[in-house]
This record gives C-alpha cells, structure tokens and sequence, in this order.
C-alpha cells in the first residue's frame, strides 16, 4: 500500500484520525418516498426541480448529528438516468446535488463531510451481461468527475455486487484528488449476491497498491449483517477503516408504505458491536430515519468498551446470517 503523509490527507481522512469514529447519516431515498416521492420517480431530477427538499433531509441528518451526507446521486450514472431518459444531464443532476449539500456542509459551525454517492450501474457485466468493463470505468468516470467538480470531498462507492463493478468503479473514481470509499451490500446468506464474501473484499483491499480509504458494507439484510462483515473483513484486513452503513431490517409490507422492523432503540446494539467489530463509519441505510442517526450519534458520543466480540455475539444479538465458512472446513476435514 502506499505510504501517504499528513500533507496528503483530506478533510474526510482527518476527521475520521480527529473523532475515532465518524457517523453517517440515513436513508434519502426512503426519506423522500416519505415527502412524496412518487413510486417510479428519479430521485436525483429532485436536486434540480426540488433542491430546497433535498436540502431538508441532508439538514435533518446533520441536526441529528450526522458527521457525513451523501449526495442524492445513488442513481445519478448515465445507465440508471437514462430509464429516465436523462442520461444527457449526468453532469448537472450531479452537480446540483452537491451545491445543495454542501449549502448544508457550510452553514455548519461544525465539520460536515460531503460524500458524492456512486450508485451500481443497474447492468451486469460481461460476461453474464452486456456492460463491458471498459464502459462500466467510463460510466463511473462521468459521474465521479461531475460530483468532484461541483465540490464532494469523498466519493462514495456503495451498494455494489461483483468484482468487475468494484473494479470498474474503483478506477473510474481514482485519482480525482478526493479519497475513495467503497461499501457492498452483503445480502444473500452473508455474501453479495453475485458471491462475493466480506473476507475476500477485506483480502482484495490488503492486496491493493492504493486503495480505498476505507471499505465495508451498506444496505443488505439488517445490521446484523453488516456487523458481520466488519467482522469479517477486519480478521483479515485489521488496519482497514470500515463502514457500515445497515438497512433497518426486511420492510414488512402491511400497508402501502413499506415497514422497517429496526427502529432507532436497536442503533445502541448495532452501534456497540460494530464498533467492537472495527468499524470506523457507522451510519444507517434503508429505512433509516434523523432519530435513527441521532440514536447512533447518541451511542457514539457515549463511547463503546469492550473486546472485539466474538462472531456468535453478532450472529445472537443482531440476527446475523451465521458464517457458514468454519463449519464448511469442519466437514471437508471429516472427510479427510
């Protein structure tokens, strides 16, 4: 890995050496749907028709004690814009989302980080589908160069699935002058859905000349799993900062409006164990809401003890998938 001195360091990168642990906010998109978002809509032509509602989730979260805000951008590549028909405004949908965060950023008294979020593409990759990697870099390169000119002072790579994304993303966002971050989203049995397990990222970024900031996981099943794969990526990979950014559990649908079954008492648990776990960010995702952060904020600014736990305390306390990986070598050695 390279050697990077203080001089080269960002503002996200200090405060993250500053506070120890930094807190990122919650869910936009779920948070918009609540404002009236309709179904089908495209979240990120809001940055341009609706910026002042934008403005009000980014701001809800930084009240709530957010330390990082992610644009409104998870969407915001040609392939996702264009079921929109708006794959010729990648450029200024992006930028509009970060002027209107960083108008929250500084109207701050307070250090506030804006994280240019960098969605998935929505396509496969050859050879299982038709985006080959050359055009998934160039895809990520519009988007990434877009939110870094307009002023993001990270990008943040998130929700993704399989090794050729991850690559593809990672060197369409590398070297803008910002720091990279890059979180999966570990849903299926406690890998991605394309197979990829949180040992083998936390592998793949020890294995890296230059790698990203920090890596970890968002969205998935619960911060049960999330948890886990700090767990897990940190056995392997212990100097790495880790992210966890979890979904508030499997929306239950008892209405119109999906129902998350986490609510902002479960963040003291989550936010206990994946400290414990190595994680450095610790924010929520899907479902997730301002008293979600504060909750967070809260358990985070009274300080967590304790030694890293051990794999069945995540699994037990916060329903994580069980890790299949011990119990596998256990049968190939009975069969000798």
């Amino acid at each position: 890995m390279s050697t990077r001195t203080e001089a080269d360091c960002t503002s996200f990168e200090r405060l993250l050496s500053e506070k120890g642990t930094l807190v990122a906010d919650g869910a936009m998109g779920t948070t918009l749907f609540e404002m009236g978002l309709e179904s089908g809509g495209c979240p990120e032509l809001l940055n341009v028709e609706r910026p002042e509602l934008v403005r009000r989730v980014h701001q809800a979260f930084v009240d709530a004690g957010a330390d990082i805000i992610l644009t409104n951008t998870f969407g915001g590549n040609r392939r996702r814009l264009a079921l929109h028909g708006l794959e010729g405004q990648v450029a200024e949908l992006n930028a509009a989302a970060v002027s209107v965060a960083s108008s929250v950023r500084d109207s701050m008294d307070r250090p506030v980080i804006v994280a240019g979020s960098v969605g998935p593409t929505g396509d496969l990759f050859e050879p299982l589908g038709p985006l080959t990697f050359e055009a998934g870099v160039d895809v990520f390169r519009e988007q990434a160069t877009a939110l870094v000119g307009a002023g993001a002072d990270v990008l943040w790579i998130e929700t993704l699935s399989s090794w050729e994304e991850l690559a593809a993303a990672v060197e369409g966002c590398a070297g803008l002058g910002v720091p990279v971050t890059a979180t999966l989203s570990f849903d299926t049995n406690g890998k991605t859905m394309m197979g990829l397990s949180p040992r083998e990222f936390g592998k793949w970024w020890a294995s890296l000349a230059d790698p990203p900031v920090a890596i970890g996981a968002n969205c998935g099943i619960g911060p049960g799993d999330a948890v886990a794969a700090a767990f897990d990526i940190t056995a392997v990979a212990p100097e790495v900062p880790v992210i966890t950014k979890a979904n508030c559990g499997v929306p239950l649908y008892k209405s119109e409006a999906p129902e998350y079954p986490v609510g902002p008492e479960g963040m003291a648990d989550y936010v206990e164990l994946a400290v414990r776990s190595g994680a450095r960010v610790v924010g929520s995702c899907c479902g997730s809401t301002p008293a979600h952060v504060a909750a967070i904020r809260k358990a985070v600014d009274a300080g967590v003890t304790g030694a890293r736990p051990e794999r069945m305390e995540i699994e037990q306390r916060l329903e994580a998938a069980p890790d299949v990986a011990p119990r596998a070598r256990r049968r190939r050695n009975r069969r000798g």
